[in-house]
């Protein structure tokens, strides 16, 4: 076998030498350092930044402002192929967070182009260099910036990524993201293991760019002659060698294009039977696509003619008797195209005769889904006639009766075709009452009914009943909680006084809707988005809003007890007069909210952010503040009795007129009997007062007794 016999720049080789000091590590174990320190440089550039964008996003310091239209596109794209949910209700972030997750998103490219370049421009990066190792290609040169993208994109990461990404996809662990972390890991380990080959031991992705890796910390020996090539010492030794010394050296890309070259027949036949085979494919292709288009203009015009012919029959003076007019009713319905749904829409608001009316809804409802768009269109025609109508307007009443039918068709529909809403849409339209005089006119219903996906953006649904319904569902890979969950969209939305009992609204997105008196007792609202939502008055017993995004929403008299709250995101809510007894609150974010006049007895509220919220006169007795942030929250005539304040933050907090023990009971009060609990009450040991405001001597005095700190303890 004929060993590889490379140039080499003696004044480059003897510059390098100087920067060059020996390990002792063997060479294979160096390669590996030197590529995990160039993976830690890029994950270390995109870290650091995001890392400090997630702090500066709990800070309550900065603005809020949107999430910047780059960081959204890149998250959705993320998302979908890593099987992750995709979130489309934009959250309000801290403003430096953007700037900082822009830059953990453009660091690691520019820091990965920027080594490539040194990989391609002089065969190291600074770690490669470091630990003396030299990427070269088979005249003993730099491999250049396209062979070092190959090297490194293709065959490095793309092609072992892209195999553990097909074993994850289709495998029974999907969408678990550990698994294909750790396949993917796996392969790109395992492609980094040099395969034996006829020029010594090489990667697959030194083979796939016909790239050497060689050794620059001492000279060769001879056992080292297999592994990597011999670098000829002048072009006097290179010239007398010819081509055809070399073969069977070379890269097998170039050992095929010698081929190739060598036979032009075999090109010629190649070409022949592509262009033969490209062109059958076309003729056929285009066969089926004419014929399939001819099928599809002949059936329109048959359907076309049946439809004339019905409406004709169908016209006041044809004398056709109302038995008749049933059956062209379910026959128009049966053509199922856009004539037929148009048509069977206006006629359902132009006919008055009851039999026919309920037959005209039969064929819509038999057409399903697709009569949606014209109804809507028809729906919010009349509603908006209506509105320009006044109070005692003629034609108001026979108006109202038509929007009516129209309603209970599209109610129809929706429930005879539970589980196939997906893209459905109804935005802005008009499903519910307008005012109290139109309170008993029509309810939707949509009880135990699965509604996932519907676009219900700006639609009227006041009073409408959703009990045990469904708004989000599995998509297409059969799994929650991926890129492809149809997700109800209910932006916008009137619902005042509706009833999501025990409904599963989980993810939905219900930004700045009006949810105003509406009853959502053990609902699942987990990681739903309700910013700028109007919540007041709303019934959320026993609802769970675990990860839910509320920032800015109001629940001003809402009844949240028992609810779960857990790592919510309550930022600027307004809750004032609230009843949360026994609510899970813990690891929620509730920064500059309103608590003023709430009832939070016994709730959870351990590791929660109340920092600068107004908690002034609440009654938490009982309630679990353990670990709590409640910097420059105020406190004022609230009552802490019984209260766990043990590892809280209360730097600035005012605790002007604070109940920290309990009062005695009157002993002529015999009308209300308190619990006898001893001389239990706010747990305060180990907490440091001694930033805190307006703290009076019986304070003091309490917080010393107990165990607290502050600076007039003895």
């Amino acid at each position: 076998m004929v060993t590889p016999i490379v140039r080499k720049n003696t004044s480059q080789s003897k510059e390098s030498n100087q920067f060059e000091k020996p390990h002792f590590l063997p060479f294979t174990a160096r390669r590996l350092a030197a590529w995990a320190t160039e993976i830690t440089l890029v994950l270390t550039s995109g870290l650091v930044p995001f890392g400090l964008g997630v702090y500066a996003n709990s800070r309550n310091d900065f603005n809020r402002v949107p999430l910047h239209p780059v960081l959204v596109v890149t998250q959705r794209a993320i998302a979908r192929p890593l099987a992750l949910p995709v979130s489309y209700g934009i959250p309000n972030v801290a403003a430096p967070s953007n700037f900082l997750w822009i830059i953990a998103l453009l660091s690691p490219i520019t820091l990965s182009w920027w080594q490539l370049y040194l990989l391609g421009k002089t065969g190291s990066t600074i770690p490669k260099r470091k630990f003396g190792v030299r990427v070269v290609n088979e005249v003993g040169k730099p491999v250049g910036l396209a062979t070092a993208v190959v090297r490194e994109g293709v065959g490095r990461w793309t092609i072992p990524v892209s195999i553990a990404y097909i074993l994850w996809r289709y495998s029974f662990a999907f969408p678990n993201l550990g698994l294909f972390t750790f396949l993917a890991v796996l392969m790109v380990l395992g492609e980094g293991m040099a395969l034996p080959s006829r020029r010594g031991r090489r990667a697959f992705h030194d083979w796939l760019a016909g790239t050497y890796t060689i050794d620059t910390t001492h000279p060769l020996h001879p056992w080292e002659q297999e592994e990597q090539p011999q670098v000829a010492e002048s072009e006097e030794e290179l010239a007398p060698l010819s081509m055809s010394t070399l073969t069977g050296e070379t890269t097998s890309i170039a050992t095929f294009w010698r081929r190739m070259r060598q036979n032009p027949n075999l090109i010629l036949f190649g070409v022949a039977l592509g262009s033969m085979i490209a062109v059958l494919g076309i003729l056929v292709s285009t066969q089926v696509y004419l014929r399939s288009q001819q099928n599809w203009r002949e059936t329109q015009q048959i359907n076309s003619e049946k439809f004339l012919a019905i409406v004709q029959k169908l016209a006041p003076d044809s004398g056709a008797t109302t038995e008749d007019r049933q059956s062209l009713i379910l026959a128009m319905g049966s053509l199922n195209n856009p004539q037929s749904r148009q048509f069977l829409t206006d006629m359902l608001v132009e006919e008055t005769n009851p039999i026919l009316l309920n037959k005209i809804q039969e064929a819509l409802v038999s057409l399903g889904l697709q009569a949606i768009p014209e109804l809507k269109n028809k729906n919010q025609f009349l509603a908006a006639e209506l509105k320009s109508m006044g109070s005692i307007s003629p034609g108001r009443e026979l108006r109202q009766q038509q929007l009516h039918i129209n309603q209970e068709t599209i109610n129809k529909i929706l429930r005879v075709n539970s589980a196939k809403t997906a893209n459905v849409d109804l935005s802005r339209a008009e499903l519910g009452s307008r005012g109290a005089s139109e309170s008993s006119f029509f309810q939707l219903v949509l009880d135990q009914v699965d509604l996932s996906g519907i676009n219900w953006k700006s639609a009227n649904l006041n009073q409408a009943s959703f009990k045990g319904s469904i708004f989000r569902g599995q998509g297409e890979d059969g799994h929650w909680d991926t890129y492809d969950d149809a997700i109800a969209n209910l932006s916008l939305a009137q619902m005042k006084q509706a009833n999501f009992t025990d409904a599963n609204l989980s993810r939905v997105i219900m930004n700045r809707s009006d949810l105003s008196g509406a009853i959502l007792n053990r609902a699942n609202l987990s990681h739903a988005r309700l910013i700028g939502a109007d919540l007041s008055s709303t019934q959320l017993v026993g609802a769970n809003l675990q990860g839910a995004l509320l920032e800015k929403a109001s629940l001003t008299g809402a009844d949240i007890g028992d609810a779960k709250f857990h790592g919510a995101n309550l930022y600027g809510a307004r809750l004032s007069r609230v009843i949360a007894m026994g609510t899970n609150l813990s690891h929620a974010n509730v920064t500059n909210t309103d608590w003023r006049g709430a009832d939070l007895s016994g709730a959870y509220l351990d590791n929660a952010n109340l920092s600068n919220a107004n908690l002034s006169a609440t009654r938490l007795t009982g309630a679990v503040l353990r670990r709590a942030r409640l910097e420059n929250a105020n406190l004022q005539n609230a009552d802490l009795s019984f209260v766990d304040l043990r590892g809280a933050n209360v730097t600035g907090a005012d605790f002007l007129g604070t109940v920290l023990a309990p009062v005695r009971q009157n002993p002529t009060d015999t009308f209300v009997q308190t619990p006898d609990l001893g001389s239990i009450s706010a747990v305060v040991q180990g907490v440091d007062f001694s930033q805190a405001k307006n703290l009076d001597r019986s304070q003091i005095a309490y917080i010393c007794r107990q165990g607290g700190f502050h600076s007039g303890c003895p």
